[in-house]
C-alpha cells in the first residue's frame, strides 16, 4: 500500500480550499479560454470536469464502488462555479465521515482505501485550479510545500509507476533521473521495462543519469507537464530528462 506524505485530514482540507479557489477563479470568466500548457483543454471544461469528479468520488466513497451514474454537468441555469461548489461539500462530508484506512474500491490496486481518494482529489483540484487561473490570466495562488511534495510523490508512484504501465507505454532506453525538492529525493527509472520510481537517499541519487531540482511548487508543476525544463534546474543527461517528461505527459494526459 502507498502512503501519502501528509495526513488524511490535511488532504481533505486541501480539497475544500482548492475547490473554492478554483470556483472563484472561474467565476465570470469566458469558458472557452484555453489552458496553454494543455492544448485542447479550456477553462470551462476543466471546471466542469472537476465538479463531475467531486460527485463521482463522493458516490464512490459512500457506496464503496464506482457509481453507475452521477450529475456530470451543471443543471440548467447553474453556473460552473456553483456546480463546483455544490459538488465539493458532499465529497468533503463523505471523506470526513471515514478514516484514511477505511476500505473503498479505487482504480489503483495498491491503494483501495478512502485515503487514496482524499489524496487523488486534493491534487486533482490543485492542478486544475492552477490551470484555470492560468487560463484566466490570474496570478497563481501558491501551492504549499507539503502539498507539492506529496503531489510529486503521487505523480511518480501512481501515474508514472502505475498508470503508464496500464497504458502499455515504455521508453526507448533505460535511464534514471533524480528529482530533488524540499526535503525529498526520488529516483525515476524509465526505459524498455515498466517505469518505476521510489524515494531515495541523496547518496543513492548521486548515481542517477540526470537531476531535476527546484522549489516544491515548481517541481510539482513540472512533473504535471505544466511548465518547461527552463523553469526548474536540470543537470546531466538531458535525453533522460526529456524521456521522463514525455512519459509523464502521456501518463497524466
Amino acid at each position: 500500500m502507498s502512503r501519502g506524505l501528509v495526513g488524511y485530514g490535511r488532504l481533505i482540507d486541501v480539497v475544500a480550499a482548492e475547490a473554492e479557489l478554483l470556483a472563484a477563479s472561474a467565476q465570470g470568466q469566458r469558458p472557452e479560454r484555453q489552458v496553454a500548457a494543455c492544448p485542447g483543454l479550456n477553462l470551462g471544461e476543466t471546471t466542469r470536469h472537476v465538479g463531475s469528479m467531486f460527485r463521482m468520488v463522493a458516490a464512490w466513497v459512500r457506496e464503496g464502488r464506482q457509481p453507475v451514474a452521477w450529475q456530470q454537468d451543471p443543471a440548467p441555469g447553474q453556473t460552473l462555479s456553483d456546480y463546483l461548489r455544490d459538488g465539493v461539500g458532499p465529497l468533503v462530508d463523505a471523506l470526513s465521515e471515514r478514516a484514511a484506512d477505511d476500505p473503498c474500491e479505487t482504480w489503483w490496486p495498491a491503494e483501495r482505501t478512502c485515503g487514496f481518494w482524499a489524496r487523488r482529489l486534493a491534487h486533482e483540484a490543485t492542478v486544475h485550479r492552477l490551470d484555470v487561473q492560468s487560463a484566466a490570466g490570474l496570478p497563481l495562488d501558491p501551492v504549499p510545500d507539503d502539498v507539492a511534495e506529496d503531489g510529486a510523490d503521487e505523480v511518480l508512484s501512481l501515474w508514472l509507476g502505475h498508470r503508464l504501465d496500464v497504458l502499455g507505454v515504455r521508453g526507448t532506453r533505460e535511464s534514471t533521473v533524480a528529482i530533488r525538492t524540499g526535503r525529498r529525493v526520488w529516483i525515476a527509472r524509465t526505459g524498455p521495462e515498466p517505469a518505476t520510481a521510489w524515494q531515495a537517499s541523496p547518496e543513492e541519487a548521486e548515481s542517477a543519469d540526470a537531476d531535476v531540482t527546484g522549489p516544491p511548487a515548481l517541481v510539482y508543476r513540472w512533473l504535471w507537464g505544466r511548465i518547461p525544463d527552463r523553469d526548474v534546474e536540470t543537470t546531466g543527461d538531458h535525453d533522460a530528462i526529456a524521456q521522463l517528461w514525455a512519459l509523464l505527459r502521456l501518463a497524466t494526459k
